[in-house]
């Protein structure tokens, strides 16, 4: 949702129009047609036709043989390239993968990206379960996830009652955290054990550990590493993993001080 006080005085109407367009054809993976489309977005069917046809001859939108258009391939390739820009320096992905290979376990980084928590880089491994929504760009659950939860550690408690207060403290299983002050002693639990954790929080049946890889006074150039297995091991291995999450994360800081 748009907050209308944030709207730009110089906003170009038509491109914010062409962006709704493109997302309602993205959520509608079905397809849909002009008519669809004009109706969802609140245009005239006029105006979402030159839309469109903008759309389609750039490669962001697909017209089929039924007359519905999707989302064209153009969308992949930025994608890709967010992804590529999201990883950082080769070595910061190849440590990922090297840690999900040795472990089994799939690993995460995660920093603010326009001031809220995403995740920005994935290796997968055959041990943890499979959790579809973890994808570069995932930037919801926050107060559900470690990732989030080592980010939002390293913030003021002003800074993140604000933030849960924007974001909100949904209910993903019967285990989250929805009141702010058994997270703030969660969070607490977590920097006296020297890793935040979740058990069951975002997905039952599956743990998830967090540490910081690198501090930093800018807000968006703190990165945690995360990693996920079944909530059982967790219970049998915190130590472990805390152990090889620290020695992953001085791999990944390595790898991130050879940015530019």
């Amino acid at each position: 949702m748009r907050d209308p006080l944030a709207e730009p005085s110089d906003l170009i109407r038509s491109v914010s129009r062409a962006l709704r367009v493109l997302e309602a054809v993205g959520r509608a993976p079905k397809g849909l047609t002009v008519k669809q489309i004009a109706r969802r977005c609140e245009l005239t069917v006029a105006t979402t036709y030159h839309l469109v046809r903008t759309l389609a001859y750039e490669g962001y939108v697909i017209r089929r043989e039924d007359g519905t258009y999707i989302v064209g391939l153009e969308v992949a390739d930025r994608y890709r390239e967010l992804v590529t820009a999201f990883r950082g320096p080769p070595a910061v992905g190849e440590s990922l993968r090297r840690a999900a290979s040795e472990t089994g376990y799939s690993h995460y980084l995660g920093r603010f990206v326009g001031g809220q928590v995403a995740l920005t880089a994935l290796a997968e491994g055959p041990r943890s379960p499979y959790l579809e929504d973890l994808v570069p760009g995932f930037d919801e659950g926050a107060h559900a996830t470690a990732l989030g939860k080592a980010l939002l550690a390293t913030l003021t408690p002003e800074q993140r009652f604000r933030y849960l207060r924007e974001y909100g403290m949904r209910p993903f299983t019967p285990q989250t955290l929805v009141a702010a002050d058994a997270f703030e002693a969660d969070l607490a639990a977590g920097e006296r054990r020297g890793m935040q954790l979740e058990l069951g929080q975002f997905r039952s049946g599956v743990a998830c550990a967090a540490v910081l890889v690198a501090p930093d006074k800018d807000m968006e150039r703190r990165t945690v590493l995360a990693c996920a297995l079944p909530a059982a091991e967790m219970m049998t291995s915190a130590r472990v993993v805390r152990a090889k999450l620290l020695a992953v994360a001085r791999a990944v800081a390595d790898g991130l001080a050879t940015e530019p």
